[in-house]
């Protein structure tokens, strides 16, 4: 078969994802990432992986399933493929307005603030902290570790660069005092400026695994991340991250989570904010 034959038999792969194909992409999720693929999702694994099985030339999922095995680098990319990034500029804005009016108000002494942002996605929510980081604590030290498990989206997020039309949810000071705006070759996007480039470690760690070495937070993000967990990896992940967070912390989760039976170590601050009582 040519190569042209054979990219119009792996075309119509979509709908040829049998039921013990998926089970076998749904269980390599869930061992690696900890997320639960529902049988809804069949379609969506079908679609996301056809495209890599054009690209690498094979005649079917399963073939693809032992490449993955097979090769750690082509298993990361399957994980990349499956996870799903969406996030913008100043999502849920009212954790923001909390960040800003109580959670870094509040904090005492000359110590760095350190904040967390545990699935960050292509940028936006660690960019959206930084800025309001700034803002708040002027001369402060601060400093934020954005994390993510695709390294797809993290290159992205190293990078800062945005198509302008992302800018619509940055208020029009914090876009000019922040943001550059791209010329040339770059007409139609924005850069976050070095300087705030400068203040997030962006770093690859998957939440189902043993954390590296991180410190201690004064607040964690762990927004639209729990709702593709089950509730026993719920627990494990919230178990596993609690010890980085400062008595005293913040620990923010999106407005479609919450922890009622995943931990009792956080008492309710309010919908979707939790701290960790004072030692």
């Amino acid at each position: 078969m040519t190569t042209t034959a054979v990219r119009r038999h792996v075309t119509g792969l979509q709908g040829q994802l049998t039921d013990g194909e998926f089970g076998q992409f749904r269980a390599l999720m869930y061992s690696l990432a900890g997320i639960s693929l529902s049988d809804a999702k069949k379609q969506l694994v079908a679609g996301r992986l056809a495209r890599r099985l054009r690209q690498l030339d094979l005649d079917g999922y399963g073939s693809y399933f032992r490449r993955v095995q097979a090769d750690a680098g082509e298993r990361q990319i399957a994980v990349d493929l499956l996870t799903t990034n969406e996030t913008y500029f100043f999502r849920e804005p009212k954790h923001f307005d909390f960040m800003r009016s109580q959670a870094l108000p509040e904090l005492k002494g000359q110590s760095t603030v350190r904040v967390w942002s545990g699935a960050c996605s292509s940028g936006e929510e660690p960019y959206t902290i930084a800025m309001v980081m700034a803002e708040v604590l002027g001369g402060r030290p601060w400093e934020i570790v954005a994390s993510d498990l695709s390294t797809r989206v993290l290159t992205h997020a190293r990078e800062g660069r945005y198509p302008m039309d992302d800018a619509a949810g940055i208020p029009r000071p914090l876009l000019v005092k922040y943001c550059l705006k791209g010329v040339g070759s770059q007409d139609g996007t924005f850069m976050m400026k070095p300087e705030l480039r400068g203040r997030i470690n962006f770093r690859q760690i998957n939440l189902n695994e043993t954390l590296p070495a991180l410190g201690l937070f004064d607040v964690i993000f762990l927004r639209n991340v729990m709702i593709y967990f089950d509730i026993d990896t719920k627990r494990q992940v919230v178990q596993r991250i609690l010890p980085l967070l400062k008595p005293g912390g913040y620990f923010i989760v999106s407005h479609s989570e919450n922890l009622n039976g995943v931990s009792d170590a956080l008492k309710t601050v309010k919908p979707s904010i939790y701290r960790k009582p004072e030692a």
